[in-house]
């Protein structure tokens, strides 16, 4: 019988914008049964970028760069020495409904900065650009399962210390699409989700986090609030990794990765 591959990692910051979830402190506390009111979710005003680019981008990459900014200062770590993994399910629907409006007219000619912000690692890019940072970057997109597959590479680069020096950024993001996009791949409201990641104990008080692949069923959130927000954003099935950090302790949950496959998740707080 063949073992499962098994890795594990030290998560030193964390950051969530999400429906109720306004930064890692009140959501902390939200989650581990302070109470929840699902309200819009607030995106943090970006000042870091250049204003020229500050005027290009959209919602997905102001999200985007937030979570990881707030993730970094949780972690007390500069922005610009660490390794990416940007994960989000569809990338700017936003800016991918402008580019179908814009073939569908007469006028069939694409705006450069519409084509540049069309691929998926523009948020990436971005980031580059607002934190100096030179480091490797990696994209993945997987769906519903985007936050797994983002988890689940972040920390198999984590094993291979001379690409990451011991510590990498997991970012995870994702927006609604407009209409008629949204009919077909509904998403309720926008999500961020970000990670510091180590491979030691760095002393800071943080979780050892363990993941492997199974067969399990995807863990639910117990509250039918949080559940709603879970279910509403690919980003926010992270949402249980999340109330189990609030919670402390020893915890085990499984996320969404795959139809027939999810990715379990050991975690140990001090």
């Amino acid at each position: 019988m063949t073992a499962r591959l098994r890795l594990t990692a030290w998560i030193d910051g964390v950051s969530v914008f999400a429906p109720g979830l306004t930064g890692w402190p009140a959501a902390r506390a939200a989650l581990a049964g302070a109470g929840f009111t699902a309200t819009a979710t607030e995106i943090p005003k970006l000042a870091l970028l250049p204003p020229a680019e500050r005027r290009r981008v959209g919602t997905i990459v102001r999200l985007a760069l937030a979570t990881g900014l707030a993730a970094c200062e949780s972690a007390a770590v500069d922005p610009a020495e660490l390794p990416t993994v940007f994960a989000s399910s569809g990338g700017d629907g936003s800016n991918c409904h402008a580019i179908c409006e814009t073939l569908a007219s007469d006028d069939r000619l694409i705006s450069p900065i519409r084509f540049h912000n069309s691929v998926n690692n523009a948020a990436s890019g971005y980031w580059g650009i607002a934190t100096g940072a030179m480091a490797p970057s990696a994209i993945v997109s997987a769906y519903d399962g985007s936050f797994a597959a983002g988890l689940l590479e972040a920390m198999v680069q984590l094993a291979t210390p001379a690409e990451t020096a011991g510590r990498i950024l997991l970012v995870a993001y994702d927006v609604p699409y407009p209409q008629p996009l949204h009919a077909a791949r509904p998403i309720s409201d926008a999500c961020g989700i970000g990670l510091v990641l180590h491979d030691r104990d760095c002393g800071r008080g943080g979780a050892r986090i363990t993941v492997e692949c199974g067969d399990e069923p995807e863990t639910r959130m117990a509250d039918a609030a949080l559940e709603a927000v879970r279910t509403g954003n690919p980003t926010a099935r992270g949402l249980p990794l999340l109330a189990a950090l609030a919670a402390g302790g020893q915890q085990r949950l499984v996320l969404p990765y795959h139809d027939r496959l999810g990715l379990s998740v050991a975690l140990a707080t001090g």
